[in-house]
């Protein structure tokens, strides 16, 4: 690197937060809870749960009125011994306290205090909970703790997202208890929720947890015992065996926390206790596994450095290129999509400002398959307006109740694909990579491996994105800084590094995948050079080299320039091209007797010419193979005999005696080593020239028979000709009816939206399939509940086991017609009726309430009009 590079700058630290410490100097949990209407009933029952001093801090956020002055302090202030807050601006936390917000304020933790900033005028309203729980992560992360309790809408599934994702615990009042389910549903349906509780048994478990060493007052040691170390290593080694993905080499603090979690949420005080559970529970390795699988993402995450790509990046990748030629990302630890979606969007927008834009083409992977689910779907909740522009939501989000989904142009430009970036070949010429707050997870070792793949990965005018705390570490040479204070990087030539072996990532992460399913044998370079360290340790390591099958040098093992020197011309490491002078004729004739037999042979005394002497030498070949592999490499050794045997190169000029028998002796086998290669170079030929004719004969053989599969591939031509026609037929009927069906499709939404009646349609095995609007306040659900079994649902209606009746109706193919009242009194007609299809088949129900005080109004108005 010259003086006149940029030099990459170091991400700022980030600073250590400072945890809250009860007098006795032990820190405790701080618990955040969000709660709307009917939330007042629910932190009465989650307080008078608790004990005098339960050894948390409670954070409380409300919709509260931003107009009227909140009397929520004195009303709490009644229903616990805890002193309760309405939090002012900079005020300290204390164990055992309750600090309440104030309305129309956000509150957030600096360093042990709370902040308050005016609340910000989102379309969808205010998100108070989801800002108080994304800035408890940040500060407290595996202290943290989230509550969501009754109340409408979504606010605070966002926040309980990253909660979790900071290795904090979370809670959600359950849908009995609770007197509005919007908020604790989106949390659940998320799959962010640790427990499901009524509030007196979320208060249980809080006490519970702040007395765990994972939270509460002993926390855990920062270097676990032995034993405990062996434990985490059989956790890790299980997991590898049963899903295939080996953390090890993720980053061990985070890992450790994550089980250090699981042993929380499970009752359990020691890692050998939780090994014993993961052995006998599969469905716990599951869960473990999706809490390794740290999900920390959002729209437009440091939006500053978007407009960075917009600025230096996306120019560079349009300057010059064919309309044709689609950009190419790759998003790699994509997750639910956010991060995704955001660049697609920003592209999108880049590209609106130029006359003739290119085609894109975003690649998304992750390990996390429900994560690539969502992300496939694209559905999110209206919570993302505190991260996306109003206008980027009318332009590329389709407005939902309760949500929103990416729009279909979008979605369409990104392919979602479980991949691991560690272990599976890389995808390759792209244009920009994004690996943003994936590597901070790895340790050291696995950066190494990972940021050469990302390297080969790029076009060589290609970019590479990290997340605001990553560095390159020692890979500065395959990367120049483009933006520093933004993580973004371009791709700098390879400087002659070792090739990447994709053979030997690919099975090592999916062992017997290829290897054993389709019998290919799998061998490394760094399986050779363990079978070679073995070899020669065992003989005391002389110098020589390891070659293949066709006698290519592939390592140099110690100084062989006493043996080997490079030949003029043309650069080559093939062996016989390399030896020195006198080493040839012995070394094919061994070489040849070592590849026959399958075992080592030596040569002694073998006569080395250098300058003016003449080395005797003595030099072994040592056949051998990889563990499972049908490949054969040889180990050629080479080492100078005695010293006293050494003799000069020709007779000196001042007459001192040469031993004439010696030379003839050394001659004579000289000559014999080239009887015997010449002898075998002739045999080999006699026999390849057995081998030719025969070749030759089912040459021309083949060569009839090719002339008579032309014809016949003539033949398939046309008939392949005739059907391409008829499949092109085919395709404009199904691209007539794909338009039909989308019409259809259309008129049923309209229709259904339109209709001022309750109607949900349920399949046969009960899931919702289609509701109307009307439905939803009826029936107590959100458009999300679409896929899920009604028995599930409790409807506002006094009408017993619903799921059972539809049932009974479905079997027996006979209507139920009922009168029935809501939870206000009002008194509807309930219709039950078999779902029948076009062929005449029963594929469900549908249920139809009708207004039965509007039909007494109608028939009255029909009346009166003809009396009239």
């Amino acid at each position: 690197m010259s003086s006149n590079d940029p030099v990459e700058p170091p991400p700022a630290p980030a600073a250590e937060p400072q945890v809250p410490e009860a007098e006795n100097g032990h820190q405790y949990p701080i618990v955040g809870v969000g709660a709307s209407a009917g939330g007042l009933e629910a932190l009465t029952e989650l307080l008078q749960g608790l004990s005098d001093k339960p050894g948390v801090a409670f954070l409380i956020a409300m919709h509260l009125d931003p107009h009227q002055k909140s009397h929520l302090p004195q009303i709490l202030g009644k229903t616990t011994p805890m002193t309760v807050h309405e939090v002012s601006e900079g005020m300290a936390i204390e164990v055992d306290h309750v600090y309440l917000l104030p309305p129309n304020a956000n509150m957030a933790l600096t360093d042990g205090r709370l902040m308050l900033t005016p609340r910000l005028n989102l379309p969808g309203g205010q998100m108070p909970i989801d800002h108080l729980f994304r800035s408890l992560a940040a500060v407290h992360r595996g202290r943290a703790v989230g509550v969501v309790l009754s109340g409408g809408g979504t606010d605070g599934a966002l926040g309980i997202q990253a909660i979790k994702a900071e290795g904090g615990i979370t809670f959600a009042q359950d849908e009995k208890s609770a007197r509005h389910i919007s908020m604790p549903r989106a949390a659940i349906l998320d799959g962010s929720i640790d427990y499901v509780l009524r509030p007196r048994e979320i208060a249980r478990e809080l006490e519970r947890i702040a007395k765990h060493p994972y939270t509460g007052a002993a926390a855990p040691s920062a270097e676990p015992a032995p034993p405990e170390m062996e434990a985490f290593g059989e956790i890790l080694a299980l997991l590898r065996t049963r899903l295939g993905v080996d953390f090890t080499h993720y980053k061990q603090s985070t890992i450790k926390r994550r089980i250090l979690r699981r042993l929380a949420l499970r009752g359990l005080d020691h890692i050998g206790d939780y090994l014993h559970h993961l052995q006998n529970e599969p469905g716990e390795v599951q869960q473990l596994y999706q809490d390794f699988l740290i999900r920390v993402t959002q729209f437009f995450r440091d939006p500053d450095a978007f407009e960075a790509l917009k600025e230096k990046v996306f120019p560079a990748l349009v300057r010059g290129r064919a309309a044709s030629q689609p950009i190419r990302i790759w998003v790699a630890g994509c997750s639910t999509g956010e991060e995704v979606y955001s660049l697609a969007i920003v592209l999108l927008e880049y590209l609106s400002t130029l006359p003739e834009a290119s085609s894109i083409k975003i690649l998304a992977t992750d390990l996390n398959e429900s994560a690539l689910e969502k992300a496939r779907a694209g559905v999110y909740l209206d919570n993302i307006e505190i991260d996306v522009s109003p206008d980027r939501l009318r332009r590329f989000f389709i407005r939902q109740d309760g949500h929103y989904q990416i729009s279909k142009a979008v979605r369409e430009l990104c392919v979602f694909s479980r991949h691991n970036m560690v272990n599976d070949p890389p995808f390759s010429r792209l244009d920009l990579v994004s690996c943003r707050n994936v590597l901070i997870y790895m340790d050291a070792a696995l950066q190494k491996r990972v940021l050469p793949i990302l390297h080969y990965a790029l076009n060589p005018d290609g970019y590479l994105f990290l997340g605001s705390s990553e560095s390159l570490g020692s890979f500065a040479d395959l990367f120049a800084v483009l933006d520093g204070r933004h993580r973004i990087f371009s791709k700098k030539p390879a400087t002659g590094g070792p090739p990447l072996d994709f053979t030997a990532l690919s099975h090592e992460g999916r062992v017997g995948r290829v290897g054993r399913e389709e019998g290919a044998p799998m061998w490394s370079a760094l399986d050779v050079q363990k079978e070679a360290d073995r070899i020669l340790l065992a003989r005391y390591a002389p110098v020589g080299v390891v070659i293949d099958e066709a006698l290519t040098v592939l390592q140099f093992r110690g100084r062989t320039a006493a043996y080997l020197e490079p030949a003029p011309g043309m650069a080559t490491l093939d062996l016989f091209r390399m030896l020195r002078e006198g080493l040839l004729a012995e070394m094919r004739s061994a070489i040849n007797q070592a590849k026959a037999e399958n075992a080592p042979v030596v040569r002694e005394r073998i006569r080395v010419l250098d300058g003016d002497e003449v080395r005797l030498v003595k030099a072994e070949v040592v056949p051998f193979k990889v563990s499972a592999a049908a490949v054969r490499f040889f180990l050629v050794l080479f080492q100078d005999m005695e010293a006293a045997e050494t003799v000069p190169a020709a007779e000196p000029a001042h007459g001192v005696h040469v031993n004439r028998e010696q030379q003839v002796e050394q001659l004579q086998q000289e000559i014999n080593a080239l009887r015997e290669y010449l002898q075998s170079v002739i045999e080999e030929q006699e026999s390849t020239n057995e081998e030719l004719k025969s070749a030759n004969e089912e040459i021309l053989s083949a060569n009839e028979e090719l002339q008579s599969t032309n014809e016949e591939l003539q033949t398939a031509k046309e008939e392949a000709q005739s059907a391409n026609e008829e499949l092109a037929t085919v395709n404009e009927e199904l691209r007539h009816r794909n338009a039909e069906l989308a019409r259809v499709n259309n008129d049923l939404i309209n229709l259904l939206g339109g209709v001022n009646i309750p109607i949900v349609m349920v399949s046969r095995d009960l899931r919702i399939r289609r509701l109307t609007p009307l439905a939803e306040k009826v029936f107590n659900l959100i458009p999300t509940d679409v896929g899920r079994p009604i028995s599930d649902i409790k409807p506002n209606l006094d009408v017993g086991d619903l799921g059972k009746l539809i049932a009974t109706v479905i079997d027996t193919l006979t209507p139920y017609e009922s009168e029935v009242r809501d939870g206000s009194g009002h008194w509807y007609l309930l219709r039950v009726r078999p779902y029948v299809t076009l062929e005449n088949k029963i594929d469900g129900a549908s249920i139809v309430l009708l207004d039965i005080e509007s039909i007494k109004r109608n028939l009255e108005r029909q009346r009166g009009g003809k009396s009239g």
